[in-house]
């Protein structure tokens, strides 16, 4: 099998997974502590696929460090293609969560001036965590990718 950054049972592989972990958790921690976000429905979706996303990647991490203190190979068929799912789709989970926060953001910002209309509203905060959701899903993409590559 190939030897690819980012694979399985890899150092490479532990900081992509701990590196999701870290900016699905920091998303849903600002999303969390910013006031109203409950009341809108993209960005409990948010939270939701953060959520999916922090509990795959942990779980992954967890697998990559027993392989790495194990010294086992993490490279079979039936595993790769289980993380090849999974990672496509939370991947794909998270861009759709972070698409349609995003569309909400600049909604709220940018066209209807909304954000200034209700001051309690804490839309820097959901900026933030639109913005740490995206660099989680290119940090599952590139995950993903090298999964496809490697079952291939």
């Amino acid at each position: 099998m190939k030897r690819i950054i980012g694979s399985p049972g890899t150092m490479s592989g532990l900081i992509l997974r701990l590196g999701q972990c870290a900016t699905a958790a920091a998303s849903i921690g600002v999303m969390v502590s910013a006031y109203g976000f409950s009341n809108y429905t993209a960005f409990c979706f948010l939270v939701a696929s953060m959520g999916l996303q922090l509990i795959w990647s942990f779980g992954l991490a967890c697998l990559d460090v027993y392989a790495i203190r194990r010294k086992s190979d993490l490279r079979s068929p039936v595993l790769l293609s289980l993380f090849t799912v999974g990672d496509w789709v939370t991947a794909l989970l998270a861009l759709a969560a972070a698409c349609s926060s995003a569309g909400v953001t600049v909604l709220f910002t940018k066209d209807t001036e909304f954000c200034s209309q209700q001051p309690a509203l804490s839309c820097n905060r959901f900026q933030i965590s639109v913005g740490l959701s995206f660099l989680n899903w290119v940090l599952a993409a590139i995950s993903s990718h090298a999964m496809f590559w490697i079952l291939i």
